[in-house]
């Protein structure tokens, strides 16, 4: 990566200085200190999750090179993994303001989940190892013990749902990552949050969950319902896994979730400026 950043940078328009993390929370407070206009993630999910939270709030822009498994935010702004390509965006500082979530106040910019999704990115975190296979190899495992919670979910539009679900996914963008779109509707410019349920559904029927999920028609399943607002208060029937971002940790029953609009400065293709 270094090599390709040397290359392919365009040392006309930035002067770059290049840190290196070594421990979960250290990119968050370069982020915050930084006295750089652009602030670049280079890494995956997590890492981009942890330089944007130290981004919000100031007038710094996030860049993103991904390079990890899932990539999520990266893949719905349309920015490229490959390094080169996702470099040349850097070079056309085309800058977007898209919206930040928040889960009882801390920030998220991909998706937020509970139950299955949550219990999976738990192991996913603790395996050394990495890549799709291994995400769908701790899903089938996790599928075969997992036990349904009871959920409500009201929302500033009156909303009130109540009932049993595999997971229920808060997306502010679209896909959990690897285009695996669980809210292919969801817009970064919206100021909305779109919330995702997943009814209980047979083993049988995964396949074509699956299907639906990777060619972005999740929500044409009859399992699936879609709820859209600004603000969502979630409460679920016991305390476990939660996940925001794909990082997991463990917590309690009560869920506010709202929506800050256009709060955040990121560095998108110049095609996507308008389909963010």
């Amino acid at each position: 990566m270094l090599s390709a950043i040397g290359k392919h940078l365009d040392l006309s328009l930035y002067q770059p200085q290049i840190l290196f993390t070594s421990f979960a929370g250290e990119a968050y407070g370069m982020a915050r200190e930084t006295q750089a206009d652009v602030v670049v993630a280079v890494g995956g999910d997590g890492t981009v999750s942890e330089v944007a939270r130290g981004v919000v709030g100031t007038d710094k822009c996030l860049g993103i090179v991904p390079c990890g498994s899932g990539d999520g935010l990266a893949l719905h702004l349309g920015i490229s993994r490959i390094p080169a390509l996702a470099i040349g965006t850097l070079n056309k500082g085309c800058e977007a303001r898209i919206d930040v979530a928040r889960m009882n106040g801390q920030p998220f910019f991909c998706t937020a989940g509970f139950g299955l999704d949550a219990k999976v990115s738990m192991e996913f975190a603790r395996s050394t190892t990495r890549g799709l296979p291994q995400y769908v190899a701790l899903a089938w495992e996790e599928w075969k013990q997992h036990n349904l919670a009871e959920y409500r979910i009201s929302s500033d539009q009156g909303l009130l749902w109540e009932g049993k679900a595999v997971f229920v996914t808060v997306a502010n963008a679209n896909q959990w990552g690897n285009q695996a779109r669980i809210a292919p509707m969801a817009s970064l410019q919206d100021g909305l949050l779109d919330v995702v349920v997943v009814n209980p559904f047979s083993t049988l029927e995964i396949p074509d969950l699956a299907a639906r999920l990777m060619t972005g028609h999740a929500p044409t399943s009859k399992h699936f319902l879609h709820f859209r607002g600004s603000q969502f208060h979630i409460t679920r029937s016991g305390a476990g896994a939660v996940h925001y971002d794909g990082d997991p940790f463990e917590a309690g029953t009560e869920f506010d979730l709202k929506v800050q609009p256009a709060s955040l400065k990121v560095m998108v293709p110049v095609q996507k400026i308008q389909k963010i």
